[in-house]
């Protein structure tokens, strides 16, 4: 039945109090184990924060990132470390009166004011680990609690919000009860995948695949890319004895509620994903008839529309990786945005007209650049105006496109809302309606206007060509409106993360109460601003990195350099300021931080090179990337390090055993040593993940065996520095602790720093401090500065 632009849920999307009474029955169990969990998340008060705070330590040189604006732009709430820790802040646009709204000793993630005014939303993570609870406060600090996992075990993520703030999106992990033995011997023979029959009984006869939300999806025909139906192959992670983490009881999934802040309505479920890597609510149209969540593993993420009355699945359609923001529906939900490189191998804006039962008519590339991928866009409410973020090799390139004179056919329409708007503004959808266009190599539009190649040629009054922004700093990280005013989160390689906002047709203003660029390190010695250099892997695949140079070295002199690897191993190398890197730099030790295969930012088959035993290739890069460093007579050849974190930790532990009289000493921070024991410690989404990346624990056991640093430690040489959150559940301590152990009992120096009350990021002050000096120190000593 086809919809009328009133129906759905009653007010401009109130899906929570419409229907407070609708419960959604889960899926049926699986026959040899227990039914997931769908408890929904408990709402537990907190003591008041009202009034005003001050932050029990002050640091000059913060940083403010992840704005969050009040409904009239004029007051922001912000995550920022004055304190010590990432906290969460509210001020004024152009004023310095800001507020410290919660003082715990949680570390802040996430913000997301409502478009009400009366809320704000945020996620904080308990001990700096992977588990994270959603909270709410009032804008004075008033009426604080927990809206979801608070209960033990659980974990919470933060979603959008319903457009008139009646509601907010969350997205829980609940444990579920433990299968014990007898389970296991009733449930019969193993299913495919299970390890000589010790796969708990839930695991068995389970394809690993994402299960649809809801019947599949009817697409029309019609002009442009098809809308695919797809099914994100995630086998399910399982390893000899049960011991992996979804086998410990946390395996059954991910629910998304939409959640009444004010306590009066019940939680509404709205989707459920079984075995799941990830799921977000990334926007709710603004009648509330549709929700567009993302989910799905690294490197296969997926939209989906969900139409909220039945939760039919209506669309679905792979997006990019990256900012989890994905895009959103126009104001009358009749055009879908998305960040998408379906079937390219860059991000480009792409979009779809929907009928009225929210399924896509055809689908057209409505912005897109050559070789660069659209990183993040952010539409304005009233429509007149989006904003694209383009990542060209790391350097962000900022545009406005005007689209206030669209409409009719064959024309730009106006868009707006999203989850720029309803979510706390990162990522929002693009402009509105407009005809399909063509595109060309890489889903380039053949006709071009200024640089984006947006507009193209098609009936109706010709696009407004975009208007470049002009950048103070290198990297745009988030972008966000409310009213008249956009925000900008900027980073670069001279300052501290902080929040610009920027007027009509002028360049971007620092607010206030940011970081100036002269307080971004002590004086006397100032930031380092990188070059960019360009190895060639042995196989002849073109790397990418930036160098930065110490301080005082003569031209022609080679320097005692550090290899940084960056984690991911999707994530990509940006000129940024790290603190880190100027702590190495001052000790006289150069610092080159290439993207090596697997990278993101060039191309989605550069991030598919390292799949599979392409990590062996991946590995023989940091080696090339060392060369190629030595061999432009930037380092000394007797005096290298590699040094990196997470998956750059697994690089250096791998590069020290793989390639031992390279590397003179290692620094391996919150990396993996054995793929298997990765595997059965972390969490159940991550593993989930981790198999498209890596391999599959059991049907890849000899690649992954192959892989693992632990599997070639006879051949270290190097001394290793080896550093570790106490309560990373991501890649657990015992990865360090176990190559350090093998290590010494080789008789190989290794040392091992455990950083309390830190997770897989280091967001303390104290601990960030002791870190990068301890860092600094072993490169000094073993490199012999």
């Amino acid at each position: 039945m086809a919809r009328s632009p009133d129906a759905g849920p009653a007010g401009a999307g109130r899906p929570a109090t419409a229907h407070p009474k609708r419960t959604v029955p889960p899926p049926p169990p699986d026959p040899g184990g227990p039914a997931p969990a769908f408890a929904a998340p408990a709402r537990v008060p907190l003591p008041d924060a009202s009034g005003p705070r001050e932050a029990t330590t002050r640091l000059i040189a913060h940083g403010c990132w992840y704005p969050s604006p009040d409904p009239s732009g004029t007051r922001v709430a912000f995550i920022c470390d004055r304190g010590g820790v990432p906290q969460l802040w509210t001020g004024p646009v152009d004023g310095e009166d800001v507020h410290l709204l919660d003082d715990g000793p949680d570390p802040v993630t996430e913000v997301s004011w409502s478009p009400d005014g009366r809320w704000i939303a945020y996620t904080t993570a308990p001990g700096g680990g992977e588990h994270t609870r959603v909270l709410c406060v009032r804008p004075d600090g008033g009426d604080r609690h927990i809206l979801a996992g608070a209960e033990p075990g659980s974990s919470a993520h933060l979603g959008c919000w319903a457009y008139d703030g009646s509601a907010v999106a969350v997205t829980v992990a609940v444990p579920t009860a433990v299968p014990g033995p007898d389970a296991t011997a009733e449930a019969g023979a193993p299913g495919p995948g299970a390890a000589d029959g010790l796969l708990p009984a839930h695991w068995r006869d389970r394809a690993g695949d994402t299960r649809l939300l809801g019947p599949a999806p009817h697409t029309a025909p019609g002009p442009g890319l098809p809308s695919p139906v797809l099914t994100v192959p995630t086998a399910a992670i399982g390893a000899p004895g049960g011991r992996t983490a979804p086998a410990a009881g946390f395996g059954d999934g991910l629910s998304a509620y939409l959640v009444d802040p004010d306590g009066v309505a019940a939680p509404v479920l709205l989707a459920v994903e079984q075995d799941a890597a990830t799921l977000r609510v990334c926007d709710l149209s603004r009648d509330g008839a549709f929700a567009l969540l993302r989910r799905g593993p690294r490197g296969r993420r997926e939209a989906v529309v969900l139409r909220t009355a039945d939760l039919e699945t209506t669309c679905v359609m792979p997006v990019a990786d990256g900012d989890p923001w994905i895009g959103g529906f126009s104001p009358r939900a009749d055009t879908l945005w998305l960040r998408s490189n379906a079937h390219r191998e860059f991000a480009v804006l792409l979009a779809a007209g929907l009928d009225p039962e929210g399924r896509p008519r055809g689908w057209s590339a409505a912005a897109s650049r050559e070789n660069s991928d659209l990183e993040l866009l952010r539409c304005a409410r009233d429509g007149g105006s989006v904003v694209l973020a383009w990542n060209v090799r790391g350097v962000s390139e900022l545009e406005v496109l005007d689209t206030s004179g669209a409409g009719g056919p064959g024309s730009y329409a106006s868009g707006g809302g999203g989850p720029g708007s309803n979510a706390g503004g990162d990522g929002g959808p693009g402009p509105g309606a407009g005809a399909p266009a063509r595109s060309g190599r890489n889903g380039d539009a053949p006709a071009r206007h200024g640089r984006s190649g947006d507009a193209v040629a098609r009936p109706g009054p010709e696009p407004v060509p975009p208007r470049p922004v002009p950048l103070p700093h290198e990297v745009v990280t988030r972008i966000t409106a409310a009213g008249p005013r956009l925000l900008l989160a900027l980073s670069g390689s001279r300052r501290r993360p902080g929040i610009w906002w920027l007027p009509d047709g002028a360049s971007p203003v620092r607010t206030p109460w940011s970081s100036r660029d002269e307080d971004a390190v002590p004086p006397g010695r100032p930031p380092v601003r990188p070059v960019p250099l360009r190895p060639t892997a042995r196989d002849g695949l073109p790397l990418n990195g930036w160098y930065y140079r110490a301080p005082g070295r003569a031209p022609g002199e080679p320097a005692p350099c550090v290899i940084h690897l960056h984690g991911g191993p999707e994530d990509q190398e940006r000129p940024v300021l790290d603190p880190l890197y100027h702590e190495i730099l001052g000790r006289g030790v150069d610092v080159f931080a290439p993207d090596v295969r697997g990278s993101s930012g060039y191309g989605r088959s550069f991030v598919d090179a390292d799949l599979g035993r392409g990590r062996f290739a991946a590995i023989d890069d940091v080696a090339d990337c060392a060369a190629h460093a030595v061999l432009s007579g930037l380092a000394d050849p007797a005096r290298l390090a590699v040094m990196g974190r997470s998956y750059g930790g697994y690089l250096t532990f791998a590069s020290l055993v793989w390639h031992p009289d390279l590397f003179r000493t290692g620094i391996a921070v919150c990396g993996m040593s054995d793929l298997a024991t990765f595997f059965e410690g972390t969490e159940p989404w991550i593993a989930q993940s981790a198999a498209h990346k890596y391999g599959h624990p059991e049907r890849d056991r000899e690649l992954l065996r192959a892989l693992s640093p632990m599997s070639r430690v006879d051949a270290l040489r190097a001394p290793v520095l080896a550093v570790h959150g106490e309560h990373d559940t991501n890649v657990p301590p015992g990865e360090s602790e176990q190559f350090v152990r093998a290590a010494r009992e080789r008789g190989v120096t290794a040392e091992l720093l455990t950083l309390p009350d830190e997770g897989h990021e280091f967001l303390r002050a104290d601990n960030r401090r002791l870190f990068r000096r301890a860092a600094a120190d072993w490169l000094q000593r073993q490199l012999g500065t």
